[in-house]
């Protein structure tokens, strides 16, 4: 049965050319951090330490924030939801940090705006797609048929799941990762330590909700000298005993 509904997923892809065409919208996200699961990973703590954070915070270890993703058939651009963070009782707010991916299909290129280790970064690169593996599963994702693949980042040493819509047509996605025949509605890092979902899809004109901002300030990156950048400081964080993720994204 499940052979028998992939290849049905896989006829509705290339059914579906002219909807790319015109499909547009905003995907709202819920992406969470389940910080208890990212130390257990961390190699200079000890068995009991990792215990002892896990009791610790318990079933209260998620850290959640609302994303939204603007596309078209040729661009999209994945940021906060809103520029002002909130606690879940509202008792307090902040400002998020310059956080901002703009992919242009079209032209093949990206723009990513990144707010880390005290300043700010920009990333601009010609586009370079994940070397995905397409599975056959497939799950209902907030009213959509999706179906599973799977890739490795390199650089953090962590295995990347994601659910991609066959009905949505667009090669996007939340945080880095894109460059699947349908826009990625769940992404999971390393088994559940970092989990993004949506939760809304509207199908709409975006209109200037997908621009860039006029003025991008920031220390100009390669995709090379980022990697090296995070490389380095996980590294030198491990060696140093600190979570590197308090101050990169995970």
């Amino acid at each position: 049965m499940k052979f028998k509904h992939f290849n049905i997923a896989l006829f509705l892809l290339m059914a579906l050319p002219g909807l790319c065409q015109t499909m547009e919208g905003v995907v709202t996200y819920e992406r969470v951090y389940h910080w208890s699961k990212i130390y257990s990973r961390l190699t200079f703590l000890s068995q009991e330490e990792k215990d002892r954070i896990k009791l610790t915070w318990g079933n209260d270890d998620e850290s959640k924030t609302k994303m939204q993703l603007f596309f078209t058939p040729n661009q999209s651009k994945y940021t906060y939801a809103s520029d002002q963070g909130t606690s879940e009782s509202g008792s307090y707010s902040w400002r998020q940090e310059d956080y901002i991916i703009f992919r242009d299909y079209e032209k093949e290129s990206k723009v990513e705006i990144m707010e880390m280790l005290g300043k700010t970064y920009v990333i601009e690169d010609s586009l370079r797609a994940p070397r995905w593996k397409v599975l056959n599963q497939i799950k209902d994702v907030n009213g959509h048929v999706c179906m599973l693949a799977v890739t490795e980042d390199t650089v953090k040493k962590q295995k990347i799941s994601a659910w991609f819509a066959h009905d949505l047509p667009i090669s996007a996605g939340p945080e880095r990762y894109f460059g699947l025949p349908g826009i990625i509605l769940e992404l999971d890092v390393n088994e559940g330590d970092f989990v993004i979902t949506a939760t809304n899809i509207e199908l709409k004109p975006v209109g200037e909700g997908i621009q860039l901002p006029k003025k991008i300030k920031g220390k100009k990156l390669t995709d090379a000298s980022y990697e090296e950048l995070i490389s380095t400081h996980i590294s030198d964080s491990m060696k140093s005993h600190r979570n590197p993720y308090w101050s990169i994204p995970y």
